[in-house]
């Protein structure tokens, strides 16, 4: 736990910076949607898959981004497991880049842990990420090279059964809070050491024993590489939750 400590009080130290400067703050909406997948092929073995499509401006009116996110996942128990993959992100075009879009490359690793009460569930990750992002050369080309720099996350989501009778069970609802925290690290990194902050409220649906949907509102602030510069963005989200278990039942335990 002390390291999350020690993460949530610089998180809240660099936002204290970000309240004491002269901040310009766009704002935008956004819709994003998600499909993840995690399949588990033994007590030890698996692969997580998710994939996005963010969309911008009066929610839909332009693409953002598209992130393809594959990994491999192995399980310490049946609550904590480790994960390493790459991600794919292709920035669509933006203010510095008007007519050209960004690729990005970003290898990942992530510790996961969870917890199971009768009427609550936890979820929390720690996720490290390599940015290998290409420079831009002006808003109608790309320059040769790559922006490079470490990126920290921690996520904690809570679940909230709203059904008594059938907390957690197919045909059910619970109330979810998150929030997850971003922080930059590198030699590229001058004044945005705070990237984002992401917090979310919403409905998860459990929709069979396999499969949730959620879907809410999710606000990110984000202070970006001038440093005086923020975007303050509001997004209905709606991801879907797909797992499998190739287990034998006898394999489960």
């Amino acid at each position: 736990m002390k390291p999350i400590l020690a993460l949530t009080v610089v998180a809240f130290l660099l936002l204290q910076n970000v309240d004491a400067q002269q901040k310009i703050v766009s704002e935008e909406e956004q819709l994003w949607t998600g499909y993840f997948n995690q399949t588990r092929f033994s007590n030890k073995w698996g692969v997580w898959t998710d994939v996005h499509v963010r969309t911008k401006e009066n929610f839909f009116n332009h693409l953002s981004q598209v992130v393809i996110r594959p990994g491999i996942t192995y399980y310490l128990s049946n609550d904590v497991k480790l994960t390493a993959g790459y991600a794919f992100i292709n920035h669509f075009p933006a203010d510095n880049h008007k007519n050209i879009s960004q690729p990005e490359h970003r290898p990942w690793q992530q510790l996961q842990w969870h917890a199971k009460y009768p009427r609550i569930k936890l979820m929390q990750w720690i996720r490290l990420e390599e940015r290998f992002r290409r420079k831009i050369l002006n808003d109608d080309a790309l320059a040769d090279g790559y922006n490079f720099n470490f990126r920290f996350r921690y996520n904690i989501l809570s679940q909230f059964a709203l059904n008594r009778s059938t907390p957690f069970k197919p045909g059910s609802f619970s109330f979810v809070l998150s929030n997850e925290v971003f922080v930059n690290a590198g030699r590229e990194i001058t004044y945005n050491v705070f990237d984002q902050n992401r917090f979310f409220a919403g409905f998860h649906y459990h929709v069979n024993k396999h499969d949730n949907l959620q879907l809410g509102y999710m606000n990110l602030f984000q202070q970006q590489a001038a440093g005086n510069k923020y975007r303050n963005l509001h997004i209905a989200r709606v991801f879907y939750f797909h797992q499998l278990d190739f287990r034998k039942n006898t394999a489960k335990h």
